[in-house]
């Protein structure tokens, strides 16, 4: 399993932190309290792992295709609704909103090829990701890519847990579909604007993979 490089400082201070944990416990308390030292032990091993899994990167086949828009993340699909878009477009658009679980690959993938002519970050709360509000009002990363055939919004978008978006695209960057866009760190959502005459190809609480379901039809 490869681990982003997003993961490392991440994964070296949790390391550190639970080895100090179970020296202490185990030099300290394991005479007095055996059980309570390896309940401490097996917790940590757990937690440690888990936040391992957290920055892995799945090696992947991923779906190439110019006239479509592919998911940007891994998830579960919790909106497919036109709305009126007031950052960039200021017309109405089709949000198809994924929702990324603690148990998702959080690295985000570029959802189709063109330049960049739109990248802001936006301060803001840390809702839950599946508030609706959570769209307009949490701390978020929007980035719109454009080319012949389209264009779209992406938006990394913060929760409760997620408060680090880490996004790598430039304004004139010339990006291909596929390609890593960003990271962000623990649960999370992404939004994706459409054209009103775009083709969603996915359905509401759809599970979805990065890089390679197909979420719209240009």
């Amino acid at each position: 399993m490869k681990i982003h490089k997003e993961g490392y400082k991440s994964i070296v201070i949790a390391a550190v932190i639970f080895g100090i944990i179970n020296t202490s416990f185990f030099y300290y308390l394991s005479a007095l309290l055996p059980v309570v030292s390896w309940i401490i032990l097996i917790a940590s091993v757990v937690i440690f792992l888990f936040i391992v899994s957290f920055f892995r990167s799945p090696k992947r086949d991923f779906t190439i295709s110019n006239p479509q828009i592919i998911c940007p993340a891994d998830g579960k699909v919790v909106v497919i609704e036109e709305i009126f878009d007031t950052e960039y477009f200021n017309d109405k658009r089709l949000q198809v909103s994924i929702f990324m679980s603690a148990a998702n690959v959080h690295l985000n993938r570029i959802p189709m090829s063109g330049e960049v002519v739109y990248s802001q970050y936006h301060k803001g709360k840390y809702l839950v990701a599946w508030n609706p509000k959570s769209s307009t009002e949490n701390e978020s990363h929007s980035v719109v890519i454009k080319n012949d055939i389209a264009i779209i919004l992406v938006k990394q978008i913060a929760g409760a847990m997620a408060k680090r978006i880490v996004n790598y695209l430039k304004v004139g960057q010339q990006v291909t579909q596929g390609a890593e866009m960003g990271f962000i760190k623990f649960g999370s959502r992404v939004d994706v604007l459409l054209s009103t005459n775009a083709t969603v190809d996915v359905k509401l609480n759809q599970l979805v993979k990065g890089g390679v379901t197909v979420l719209a039809t240009i």
